[in-house]
């Protein structure tokens, strides 16, 4: 057995006794809301801290809040994905009929409907990434447990499923080690229908693939990760350039450990693009990258830098830059994916920090060169959202959407709207 510790917030087992650290890191969030303030203050030298206003840009909307039962709790990595109707859809990973998780609805006037509930039979269990959405409204997402139990995974090594608008869910595939285990970042899909996403665990070195499920639901292995100095552990989803090229993060390998950004070319060939050194230029990278149009990789580390995370780019030569480093008062652990605006703008989130001591996370803005603010501080329960680990959704106006972990009026989490 193979045990690989990353950072006081993460213990990585891996085979079969392993047990998906993302469980541990939740109860590890919990215990950050539960003493929020104490710990920035703990964590932030007030002296540095930037005026509460600075990140005050945005307003918040409490669209809905989780109850903690039936409905749903603690929609994690999830986000939110909207039709045209102006319906919101995503996940919670435990909560429900079994407390094992959600699919969930949200229509524009807050009403929730549980579309299906995880945790019946060989169903899934436990869904933390977000749900991708095609042509049709059918939804597609990913569970980390669950579906076929076997000697590697003996609560199962999660499903990718498909569920139309009507709550009629379906397995496309069961994961059961050597193909991958444990998918816990969010699916992509191409203009064919075909789904890509990784699995953090399980493949021919135990260290997590890179797969591909094709419309009928047929299932290819693109890559096997080696471990150290290949990457090891990938939690994030993937992006694809428009010639088939797949893009990701690691959250360890590389030559230290500490995770990497890496590509798979259209023939399988896969080039570790960067090796993070766990110190200055960050380290666990867990959220997917953007692409800028001149082809420069830009995202987050979980940790390093000050201890608690980072911003980085990485240019087609695999050269790395720091663009910023979080100090608690602009921020703390960015988790969730960058997205742009019109100008190019790069907007991200924070599951922890905040000026003046506020420990809900932040949403900030970032320019492709580096320039850093923070946009607003999410307050926590009772009065709005707090932890944002999951992608930010923008609309034609400018405003964002997305789920809060925590906070809200039971303190389950959110789905919220910020507007300017």
């Amino acid at each position: 057995m193979k045990i690989k510790v990353h950072s006081a917030e993460s213990i990585r087992l891996n085979s079969s006794s392993r047990k998906p650290w993302n469980t541990k890191l939740r109860k590890f969030r919990k215990l950050w809301i539960s003493c929020a303030l104490g710990l920035a203050l703990f964590l932030v030298p007030l002296l540095a801290l930037h005026p509460a206003a600075q990140a005050q840009t945005y307003s918040e909307t409490v669209i809905y809040s989780f109850n903690g039962g039936a409905g749903g709790t603690e929609p994690l990595f999830s986000g939110v994905v909207r039709d045209e109707a102006g319906n919101f859809y995503g996940t919670t990973s435990s909560g429900g009929a079994f407390n094992f998780g959600t699919v969930f609805k949200v229509d524009p006037s807050g009403n929730e409907t549980v579309l299906h509930s995880f945790g019946e039979g060989f169903d899934g269990r436990t869904p933390y990434g977000a749900l991708v959405m095609d042509e049709s409204g059918n939804l597609y997402g990913t569970t980390v447990n669950g579906g076929n139990r076997n000697a590697e995974c003996h609560t199962g090594c999660g499903i990718v499923f498909e569920i139309d608008v009507a709550g009629n869910m379906k397995t496309l595939h069961r994961f059961s080690g050597p193909d991958g285990a444990s998918p816990i970042g969010g699916l992509i899909r191409d203009t064919a229908g075909n789904l890509y996403g990784t699995a953090e665990t399980g493949g021919r070195y135990h260290s997590g693939t890179i797969f591909k499920l094709d419309p009928t639901g047929a299932e290819s292995v693109l890559y096997s990760f080696a471990g150290p100095p290949d990457g090891d552990y990938p939690e994030a989803g993937l992006i694809l350039d428009a010639v088939g090229n797949l893009y990701g993060t690691t959250a360890g390998g590389g030559t230290i450990g500490a995770g990497t950004v890496f590509e798979l070319n259209a023939s399988g060939h896969e080039t570790v693009l960067h090796s993070f050194g766990g110190t200055s230029d960050g380290s666990d990278p867990m959220a997917p990258l953007f692409r800028a149009s001149n082809g420069d990789l830009y995202g987050t580390t979980f940790s390093g830098g000050a201890s608690i995370g980072t911003i980085f780019k990485v240019d087609a030569s695999g050269n790395e830059k720091v663009l910023h480093t979080f100090d608690g008062s602009s921020g703390a652990y960015p988790e969730g994916a960058l997205v742009s605006d019109s100008q190019g703008n790069l907007y991200g989130t924070t599951i922890q920090g905040g000026p003046g001591g506020i420990a809900g996370g932040i949403l900030y803005e970032i320019t492709l060169q580096g320039v850093f603010s923070p946009v607003y501080a999410f307050p926590g329960e009772p009065s709005g959202g707090g932890s944002p680990a999951g992608p930010l959704l923008m609309d034609s106006a400018g405003n964002f959407y997305g789920t809060t972990a925590s906070g809200g009026t039971t303190g389950n989490g959110t789905v919220y709207k910020l507007t300017r």
